[in-house]
């Protein structure tokens, strides 16, 4: 069936009438969807003992612990972080320690903390303290980790770009006294170190100046490559098999268009296929190894939702049993414990952010912990579809569609979100931002453009110099199939978007200014040529795929190129009113990105707003300066298109965007290099 017969069938079904006895759900306060979590990131200890999660403390987000047995209110707070919440963290091997990584207000220089559940509450913090395993004397510095060895569990192995800001070099590092060992200098264009299930170094990945991704076998006198791939290929490393010989590779090298799985044998490179999506639609998307001895529990595909593939009969036998006792719901498989009976799983929908279970395996039980955002009504919420439309040049565009609850599908207001990277995708299931928009009364449109990863290297490489250019097409006539079918209103389209999505944003009022009502810009850049120029140095390894995707700075066709694809270029051709949102301290897109535009705009005599939090990077964090930045953009977009919006706004909400709110007339504008 073609896309297009398949667009017109789904959005018939939508704007179906709705009784007239429906009615739109109430106006949600927004912190039940943008503020600080109760209970998340959950995880169990490997020896089963204790259950961890992030739950704020003393205002911050931080780690918390319980005993297996304990109910949630006999836990205790582990960390103390002031100001930033943690996002991630980890138990040892061996359950001694939690070690969570931490960078300086958004930076992204992460360095690691462990931490002693068992030691007493210090007096003061109220919790036990946290050893800095890696910040001693390295400021500035980003800590990569590489492999947690199950038969070395008192040892980590990171890199530190200390030597070098482009390259980590490999250090052996101990948790019990956090002494460090640098165990190989990075002088090869090393991007990855791979270990095997023993916790001996086996490979390596080195990056070329071409882009080619390589794997070498590390020998005792140096390295052997055993398989490359070119820079508009995919191939990466999924782990060591049973019998810890072979390696499995993910790879679309040569003719292949979606990814397959395969094992690669290091001592001779002979690769051997294991299995490829068996309908032929999306790319390999991931292998469950069992923990105890390695073998495969299953595979999976990320298509509209997600297709598992069970290896093993007796895991998918008590799967099976655990679907039924969570009907309706997709299950994701967390954290386990190292005999792998107890595992902590989650049950999720459009519609449900998150039910978390225990679920013991040999006693067949599931035991409820907490809902993720328990307060947030389900019922309130919108369902969100998968469909697909015909682009500019005939290419088939999947996305979803979130339609808010209680409203006739006819002439809404709409909200195209595009995602961020743009090599990443969106994937079915709860999006609070959708949900949030929902809400308000827009429709939101949220496309897998060309240049998304999961649907092959095709569709992949579509998007190569085509940013602002056919990837923007993939936005323009999604709405198109939109205002066709009558369910959105031409004169009521707003754009929103973060990184990429907010270039997307900037080059939707750029290239096509008739088209949307309402810009919002988060994080985006808008000069292709000083985003590139600021590339950090620790994403040295990707520095040509950027350029072979987006367009060479080097060369006068390349430079040309992102002239022309640059929203700054065209900045006097925007009339739409346009908010922008960056993080100070963004290393991968500096602030001078949003001053330009912001200045420009400004110039142009044209409606322009602009928030600057200054303890944030690449993205809100705090949910303090998340929550100001989704009251302002409310009513930014009500102001302008037309949807519901909360009036009120707690003080300490008001008071924050008051603080990052910055006066356009005060940006200096000015373009500077790294060389000037």
């Amino acid at each position: 069936m073609k896309s297009s017969i398949l667009v017109a069938a789904l959005l018939a079904t939508l704007a179906a009438p709705v009784p007239s006895k429906a009615e739109q759900p109430p106006l949600l306060d927004r912190n039940l969807f943008f503020g600080d979590v109760e209970i998340s990131g959950e995880a169990i200890s490997p020896d089963g003992q204790y259950i961890s999660f992030l739950k704020p403390y003393k205002g911050t987000r931080n780690i918390w612990v319980k005993k297996a047995d304990e109910p949630f209110s006999a836990a205790r707070p582990m960390s103390a972080e002031p100001a930033r919440p943690i996002r991630a963290y980890f138990w040892s091997r061996d359950s001694k320690f939690i070690l969570y990584a931490q960078d300086g207000a958004g930076d992204e220089n992460f360095n690691i903390y462990a931490i002693d559940p068992t030691v007493p509450a210090d007096p003061d913090s109220g919790v036990p303290p946290a050893r800095a395993l890696t910040e001693s004397a390295l400021k500035g510095v980003k800590t990569r980790i590489f492999a947690l060895p199950k038969t070395k569990p008192d040892i980590i192995y990171i890199g530190l770009n200390i030597r070098d800001p482009r390259w980590h070099d490999l250090y052996e590092l101990h948790l019990s006294t956090g002494e460090k060992t640098r165990i190989r200098e990075n002088t090869e264009r090393i991007s990855n170190w791979v270990f095997d299930h023993e916790g001996t170094l086996r490979l390596s990945v080195r990056i070329t100046q071409a882009g080619d991704k390589e794997f070498l076998r590390v020998d005792p006198d140096g390295f052997q490559q055993i398989y490359r791939c070119g820079v508009l290929e995919e191939c990466r490393l999924e782990g060591f098999d049973a019998e810890n010989k072979r390696v499995y590779l993910v790879t679309n090298k040569g003719p292949l268009d979606l990814t397959e799985l395969d094992l690669l044998d290091p001592a001779t490179g002979a690769i051997t296929k294991v299995e490829s999506d068996p309908e032929q639609r999306v790319d390999f998307g991931g292998i469950t190894l069992s923990t105890v001895d390695y073998h495969v529990l299953f595979t999976k595909y990320e298509d509209d939702g997600v297709r598992r593939l069970f290896k093993d009969p007796s895991f998918e036998a008590e799967c099976g049993w655990l679907e039924s006792q969570l009907p309706g719901k997709e299950i994701r498989f967390g954290v386990r414990t190292a005999d792998e009976n107890a595992w902590i799983v989650s049950a999720h929908s459009d519609t449900e952010p998150g039910e978390v279970y225990i679920w013991n395996r040999s006693a067949k039980t599931l035991t409820p912990q907490y809902r993720i955002r328990e307060d947030l009504p389900r019922a309130a919420l919108s369902k969100r579809v998968s469909f697909r439309y015909t682009s500019a040049d005939g290419l088939d565009i999947p996305a979803y569609l979130t339609l808010p609850q209680g409203l006739e599908a006819k002439n809404l207001p709409l909200i195209v979100n595009p995602h961020g990277g743009p090599w990443a995708r969106d994937i079915f299931g709860y999006s609070a931002f959708a949900q949030f928009l929902a809400n308000r009364g827009y429709a939101v449109l949220q496309p897998n453009f060309r240049g998304s990863t999961g649907y092959g290297k095709a569709y992949l490489n579509a998007g190569n110099g085509e940013w602002g250019r056919k990837m923007q097409d993939d936005l323009t006539w999604g709405i198109k199939a939109l205002v066709a079918n009558g369910t959105v209103d031409p004169k009521r389209v707003g754009i929103v978007g973060a990184s990429y999505g907010g270039y997307a944003a900037l080059a939707g009022v750029a290239f096509t200014p008739d088209l949307y009502a309402a810009a919002v810009d988060i994080v985006g850049p808008s000069n292709l040529l000083t985003l590139l120029d600021a590339i950090p140095p620790y994403w040295e390894a990707g520095r040509k795929s950027m350029y072979t995707r987006i367009a060479d700075p080097t060369t006068a066709e390349g430079k040309t190129l992102l002239i022309a694809e640059s929203p700054l270029t065209q900045a006097k051709a925007i009339e739409t009113p346009l908010m922008v949102v960056q993080g100070k301290n963004d290393p991968r897109v500096n602030i001078r990105e949003s001053n330009q535009i912001v200045a420009a705009v400004r110039d142009n005599g044209k409606p322009v707003e602009y928030l600057v939090a200054p303890d944030e990077g690449h993205g809100y964090a705090r949910p303090i300066n998340t929550l100001a930045m989704v009251t302002a953009m409310e009513s930014f977009l009500e102001k302008y298109i037309g949807g519901r919006h909360q009036l009120d706004a707690p003080p300490d909400v008001a008071e924050k965007l008051k603080d990052i709110t910055i006066d356009p007339q005060t940006v200096d504008g000015s373009v500077v290099f790294k060389g000037q």
